[in-house]
């Protein structure tokens, strides 16, 4: 045993040390994945977009609304006039949070008879409203504690930030993850499957026996994403079905304008798989690749942290990948019931993914097998 395990090792190695492409994504995949997602990670929330409805219009007003930016926790990215505006806001994802002050604010800490606040939050995803929550919490206390004389222990002005949740009071983590998971999975089942269908079929060689006949390449191509189109579908529905019994998962939008918009995101990573099934030669080398792409998708997507929360470099990541997107159609339809109006950039940004992906695994395709 002795004589023959020697000779199969070194020849194990030397067969590792040909392969280069597959030599190196096994070290520098799991570097780049290191450091990438160990500096892009965080948890904890900062710098959430804010916009302000200020109808005290009062430099008292004027510094709660500070106060609230100074805890770093907010944003403000603009004023608005009303609380319909508010929503729209909200709705189109241009901000996650609003604080409202009312006009009888000054007269409310003057007469030291109550004075509130309300700041609206984006309660979608559980982690930015806690942090939002608690920086309100804070910034109640801090205007409260500037109001008393010195020398008092006891804030003499009773003040409060009342906070509103929207589209999720009950800060549930299912109703913001299980949509996402929605988007994963598509992701996952359609660059991988697709990626190494063909692969195999290159390794096979029935690829060169399918392209021999009078099949056209278009035909061929079609022939192998249409079914995983189906299958994509029915992966949603089932999500979608099991997420309404299981966790209770609101569907406030429509379902026939989610389902038309998840086409452009299937067609976008169909041809993502099929550009990796064109720069790789095994279906190890395809499957690594796949999940060096799906890793991305997870973690710097918005499906389990919060963009808001990472550094810029890894927001510039994030806005690469058709998922980030996907994820802005899904919870907008599903959870805050918004339409197309609200949701056209994401949907523009989609076909644009899918268009140019398309064309560019066409013609790598048509190049590889040519």
């Amino acid at each position: 045993m002795k004589s023959t395990f020697w000779p199969m090792l070194w020849k194990e190695f030397i067969q590792m040390r040909r392969d280069r492409f597959t030599l190196a994504m096994m070290i520098g995949i799991p570097a780049i994945q290191l450091t990438l997602f160990g500096y892009a990670i965080r948890t904890e929330v900062k710098h959430v977009p804010m916009v302000v409805l200020d109808e005290s219009r009062s430099a008292e007003s004027r510094s709660l609304v500070q106060v609230l930016v100074n805890t770093a926790n907010f944003d403000v990215v603009g004023s608005v006039a009303s609380r319909d505006e508010i929503r729209s806001r909200v709705e189109s994802g241009r901000a996650h949070a609003a604080i409202v002050i009312p006009r009888e604010f000054v007269a409310d800490l003057k007469r030291a008879r109550g004075a509130k606040a309300q700041l609206i939050v984006d309660a979608a995803d559980p982690l930015s409203s806690q942090a939002a929550i608690s920086a309100a919490g804070l910034a109640a206390s801090v205007v409260a504690q500037s109001l008393t004389p010195r020398g008092s222990i006891e804030p003499t002005v009773p003040f409060e930030i009342r906070v509103r949740p929207w589209y999720n009071p009950d800060l549930k983590s299912s109703v913001f993850i299980v949509p996402g998971i929605i988007g994963v999975l598509l992701a996952m089942m359609l660059i991988l499957i697709t990626s190494m269908a063909i692969v195999r079929e290159r390794e096979r060689g029935t690829l060169e026996q399918l392209i021999v006949t009078p099949i056209t390449k278009t035909s061929l191509m079609l022939g192998k994403i249409v079914p995983f189109m189906v299958v994509g579908y029915v992966q949603m529905t089932v999500v979608l079905v099991l997420g309404k019994l299981l966790f209770d998962i609101p569907i406030r939008g429509s379902l026939t304008l989610l389902y038309a918009l998840t086409l452009a995101y299937i067609v976008a990573n169909l041809a993502l798989g099929l550009l990796v099934s064109t720069v790789t030669k095994t279906q190890v080398q395809a499957m690594q690749l796949s999940f060096f792409l799906i890793m991305p998708n997870i973690l710097l997507s918005g499906f389990m942290f919060p963009r808001e929360a990472m550094p810029a470099p890894a927001q510039w990541i994030g806005a690469a990948l058709p998922l980030t997107y996907f994820l802005g159609i899904l919870r907008g339809i599903l959870l805050k019931g918004i339409g197309i109006t609200e949701l056209w950039r994401d949907t523009l940004v989609l076909c644009v993914f899918a268009v140019g992906l398309i064309f560019l695994s066409v013609r790598r395709f048509s190049k590889t097998i040519g």
